[in-house]
């Protein structure tokens, strides 16, 4: 049964949007969960915190006229719940069920769909440079990116092509013309920005180095070399070739105080090395980024901030809430940093989670070799992201 086919229940029920779930979440209000998709999409993909407790009960187990006692054991009766599905048709017909048993609950609109359309900005303190740096932030895949503006001018890194109409509405708001739209890879777990944006007046750029992987639009972009510059008002983001989550990886090194360092090094891991090339080429793409690490990376001033294209669960906000680490504290923080190659390359292959969701169809759409519409896109990217070697912290013990 689709979603949109579920009937109005018997009685009203309350719903509330994702962005005040999410607030609700945020300032640690305890948050109980009805999660009503099939178990494989739940331990797939699911909200979580520490202050969320969330419950399991595929949809079906509703169907009947009577519920199975067993299930509504499994249902706090003295606090509010808010039940959930795929797309809101599913946990609105749940909710009203429940509720006229007498259970105090509401339901998310839109569902997870909803949940994925939350993407705020956070301005990053620790930036010095010219201008003012923002961390885009996509809490439902953890999905990061980052916009410099000075003067009357803007540049967006690792855009979103579902967000595509909010940097361009960002940009008016705060006065700049967005002017570059950089992209650090070939992403394979989220459908690129650059193209919808320059199809826009916007400037598309992306690694020379990854053009070799078979993009069909590179005539019509700009192509990115290592040491190459792009001007922003008094702000220079500079390109800085760090191949090993893919050939052409590439980071941005924002005026001389933030790398964004896309799917390379992120505040909690490393990239995994495996994407492209598969099992067989991952060790030698290991060591590739532990060359890149050691040799680009770790090489600037340890005041440097690092900024990855993502963030995971196991990853703790610095105090101005962006997913952002000085180098210094990643060295200390992050053994996969301090050990050899060997260690290294042994490390990062042997804690890698499931590869992202579509993510073949996800690298076939960023080369430009797969059409799909705007629904197909952000389907196609729903779900964790993965890009990191592991889900769970590589630091120190």
């Amino acid at each position: 049964m689709d979603a949109d086919e579920y009937p109005t229940p018997d009685v009203p029920v309350e719903s509330i949007t994702p962005e005040t779930l999410k607030d609700r979440i945020d300032t640690g209000e305890d948050v109980t969960l009805l999660d009503t998709r099939m178990s494989s999409d739940y331990e797939e993909w699911r909200i979580e915190g520490e202050n969320v407790e969330s419950i399991n009960i595929p949809y079906f187990e509703f169907l009947d006229e009577e519920i199975d006692d067993d299930v509504l054991d499994r249902i706090p009766a003295d606090h509010e719940v808010t039940v959930l599905c795929a797309k809101g048709g599913a946990s609105e017909y749940v909710a009203g069920s429940l509720k006229e048993l007498g259970y105090e609950v509401n339901h998310l609109e839109e569902g997870m769909n909803g949940w994925a359309s939350i993407y705020e900005s956070v301005e990053i303190s620790g930036y010095d440079g010219a201008g003012t740096l923002l961390q885009y932030q996509r809490p439902s895949s953890g999905c990061l990116g980052y916009f410099v503006y000075d003067d009357d001018e803007a540049a967006i890194i690792d855009p979103l092509r579902a967000f595509s109409d909010r940097y361009l509405a960002d940009a008016e708001e705060l006065g700049v013309e967005l002017t570059y739209a950089l992209d650090t890879h070939i992403h394979a777990d989220h459908i690129s920005g650059i193209r919808t944006l320059e199809e826009e007046g916007v400037e598309g750029v992306i690694p020379e180095a990854s053009v070799d992987r078979g993009v069909t639009y590179a005539d019509e972009v700009t192509t990115a070399a290592d040491g190459d510059t792009f001007e922003v008002g008094d702000a220079t983001i500079e390109t800085v070739y760090t191949p090993g989550h893919t050939t052409g990886m590439t980071s941005y090194l924002v005026d001389d105080s933030l790398l964004a360092t896309g799917d390379g090094l992120f505040i909690e891991s490393v990239a995994r090395p495996d994407l492209e090339e598969g099992d067989e080429g991952a060790p030698d793409a290991a060591r590739m980024l532990y060359e890149s690490l050691q040799e680009r990376v770790l090489t600037l001033p340890d005041d440097t901030l690092i900024g990855g294209a993502h963030f995971s669960g196991a990853a703790e906000p610095a105090d101005d809430g962006t997913y952002t680490a000085t180098v210094g504290e990643l060295v200390t923080e992050m053994d996969a940093l301090t050990t050899d190659e060997d260690a290294f390359v042994e490390l990062i292959l042997s804690d890698m989670p499931p590869r992202p969701a579509n993510y073949e169809d996800i690298i076939a759409t960023n080369l430009g070799q797969n059409a799909v519409d705007d629904d197909e896109a952000f389907t196609l990217e729903l779900g964790p992201n993965n890009c990191a070697a592991s889900q769970e912290s590589l630091a120190d013990d």
